[in-house]
């Protein structure tokens, strides 16, 4: 992660909840139009397993 990116994710902690909603709103409208390319198995299950193991541990969490 380059520093700016670090200097703008640290800004949005920051933020109020409603100037957060704000700000990843333009965000998402930004990213629509971008061209991503297509995600491999690999990364597809890898994200997959990074889901499941954070609902884990939030239901980890509630009991």
């Amino acid at each position: 992660m380059t520093a700016l990116v670090q200097e703008l994710l640290n800004t949005f902690e920051q933020l109020t909840d409603s100037e957060r909603l704000e700000f990843a709103s333009e965000i998402l409208k930004r990213i629509i139009h971008l061209d991503f390319p297509p995600l491999s198995d690999e990364d597809l299950i890898l994200n997959a397993e990074g889901i499941f193991l954070e609902l884990d541990q939030r239901e980890s969490a509630h009991e």
